[in-house]
């Protein structure tokens, strides 16, 4: 999962913030002002960094564009009390990626990092690869071996999760709620089966397994678990 950046002065919510993520799976880093903030997502490899506007040091627009007038490209999610368009406009100018208003629902955002995450890949990452499977995410198209795989429109959403989340355990949970966005208890069988078939269109005599099964845990695309 990602490695996030939370800035935010309340503690009760970073606390909060904190514990709702890891237990989705993410590893959180945290700062309480700009300054550490700074410091971190220069130091720090990130996927993601999630913003308070009002810090004890100043405001998190200048932190904002200082990293982004040095090159820090990843997302920048704004949350803060301040609701007006204005303040909005001026949020997104300065460089985030997306703008939530305080009091917000724990489960909203998470959709909007989801958003973000999954909308965050650089040029050069328009392929993705493991072993000799091919994915290009502009032409749809999969190949392995050089030959040309057929899937289905859930198919390739469900391999390219999987990329995704290379040598990472999936459970059915993940991909039920992150890419049929349904209730896990719902969809968990349909995934399974969505998932073996997939496994029967990308693997052939001769190739090696990339889909494994972890007992009692989910799947692993990657070298045998």
């Amino acid at each position: 999962m990602a490695r996030l950046l939370v800035v935010e002065d309340q503690n009760s919510l970073l606390l909060s913030l904190q514990k709702g993520l890891e237990e989705e799976g993410h590893t959180v880093l945290t700062a309480i002002g700009g300054s550490e903030a700074y410091l971190i997502a220069k130091r720090e490899p990130l996927d993601a960094v999630i913003l308070d506007l009002m810090l004890p040091d100043g405001s998190g627009l200048s932190t904002l564009r200082r990293l982004r007038d040095e090159g820090f490209v990843k997302p920048v999610l704004i949350v803060t009390a301040r609701d007006s368009l204005e303040d909005r406009v001026i949020g997104l100018d300065s460089g985030a990626d997306d703008y939530l208003v305080k009091p917000f629902a724990f489960a909203e955002l998470l959709a909007r990092l989801r958003a973000l995450l999954r909308r965050n890949f650089t040029a050069n990452e328009t392929v993705l690869r493991y072993d000799n499977l091919e994915f290009d995410l502009l032409a749809r198209t999969v190949k392995r071996g050089g030959e040309e795989l057929e899937l289905t429109r859930r198919q390739f959403e469900l391999l390219e999760y999987l990329l995704r989340h290379k040598d990472e355990i999936v459970t059915r949970e993940m991909p039920a709620r992150d890419v049929w966005k349904a209730a896990t208890a719902t969809w968990t069988n349909v995934i399974e089966v969505q998932l073996n078939q997939l496994r029967k269109r990308i693997e052939r005599e001769g190739w090696k397994p990339i889909v494994h099964t972890v007992r009692g845990e989910g799947y692993q695309l990657g070298d045998a678990p």
